[in-house]
């Protein structure tokens, strides 16, 4: 799961096979006269290859990971110093060391950490010639690291943030759209209370009743904690949310539409995570609703629907699987679309609004979101999140 995490932040930074960013190429270059060297290089590194995204001394460019020098020491990330690197037993074959590339003999790095704790490159200096790192330099080429990362999120959080400002005028249309399900279950509560010849003496009146009120509650938390998260563009409150309360709440508000699917749902494992456990609730509950209506579609077999999660590298990966017809891969991005709808052909109602939801409410929370092909024969639908701090 290391490299998973590893690739999903790399993806998040955007940096990869473009321009060195300003502010990237002066780290580097500052580096290099800090460590008195001629060469300097922040490398990130992904399950295949090492890209130089900005360099000083020589001119960026991609190699195998199996080549690289930094791929030997990202999985154990620290400070490495090497006077001489033909005389250390991880580097006297590489091709960087033995003239089969370059002639390293000095070098020196310092691990890029994402905040969630994903190693994903260094920061390293180096020349052709042996010679040692005083402490000093030592202590600079760590801080100079943890200020590329800083650069790297502080370009993440700012395009976040333009594509929620662009979007955010659209966002009070989607909110009708959660709220439905947890309309729905109150109405169909009522009813039954309703049509009860003695309500006043049916012993099931105060508990339907009281489901009633609990959906009710919900779902008022509900419209005004969107809102504000529309007005507000993209804030929340931010404490440890477990998942799995969340997910019963969410089975209730949807028990009329399961059972009206004769779905098999089961929801168990889930984690606490930070977060709002508002806008959590609604991104579970557009999920699990989904993955029900687009089994029941398939109509050949019962509806299944599973909901589970697994611990990553700096943080949790929750799944959402189902048995129903999936998602073409070449249509997994543009579902998660504002207005985005599958194929017609599959006979679904709604404006495919629900997913667009999901993305924004998972970008809030610093994740990510995706589909894949599950084990149970329909679409995976993914979310990662990583390890926040609380309010």
């Amino acid at each position: 799961m290391q490299d998973l995490a590893r690739r999903e932040a790399i993806e998040d930074y955007e940096v990869v096979g473009r321009p060195a960013e300003p502010d990237i190429q002066r780290l580097v270059e500052l580096a290099a006269a800090v460590c008195d060297v001629p060469t300097a290089v922040i490398n990130i590194i992904d399950d295949r290859q090492q890209h130089q995204i900005a360099a000083i001394g020589l001119s960026a460019s991609v190699c195998s990971r199996e080549d690289s020098m930094c791929a030997r020491v990202i999985d154990n990330p620290q400070l490495v110093t090497v006077p001489d690197a033909r005389l250390d037993e991880r580097f006297a074959a590489n091709p960087f060391v033995t003239g089969a590339i370059a002639n390293v003999r000095f070098y020196a790095s310092s691990p890029l950490i994402t905040p969630s704790g994903v190693p994903i490159g260094t920061l390293c200096v180096f020349d052709d010639v042996p010679r040692r790192l005083s402490v000093a330099a030592s202590k600079a080429l760590g801080v100079l690291a943890e200020q590329v990362v800083d650069v790297l999120e502080l370009r993440r959080l700012t395009r976040e943030l333009e594509r929620s400002n662009e979007q955010l005028t659209q966002f009070a249309g989607q909110v009708s759209h959660d709220l439905r399900n947890p309309l729905a279950a109150l109405t169909g509560f009522l009813e039954l209370a309703a049509d009860s010849p003695e309500l006043a003496h049916a012993p099931d009146a105060a508990e339907l009743l009281a489901r009633a009120e609990s959906s009710a509650a919900r779902m008022t938390a509900m419209i005004g904690d969107l809102l504000d998260f529309a007005r507000i563009g993209g804030g929340g409150r931010t404490v440890m949310v477990d998942l799995q309360d969340e997910a019963e709440a969410v089975l209730e508000d949807l028990s009329a539409q399961i059972a009206s699917a004769d779905a098999d749902v089961q929801v168990a494992g889930l984690p606490k995570v930070a977060g709002d456990a508002t806008l959590l609730r609604a991104l579970l509950q557009n999920l699990v609703a989904n993955a029900v209506k687009f089994s029941a579609v398939a109509g050949s077999t019962r509806p299944v629907v599973r909901v589970a999660a697994e611990h990553i590298t700096g943080g949790w990966r929750v799944t959402v699987d189902d048995n129903g017809p999936g998602v073409p891969e070449p249509d997994r991005d543009r579902v998660f679309e504002l207005l985005a709808r599958g194929d017609d052909k599959q006979g679904v109602e709604g404006l495919g609004i629900g997913l667009s939801t999901c993305r924004r409410i998972v970008q809030s929370h610093g994740g990510r979101i995706g589909i894949a092909d599950s084990d149970l024969g329909g679409a995976s639908v993914w979310v990662s999140f990583p390890d926040r701090p609380t309010d």
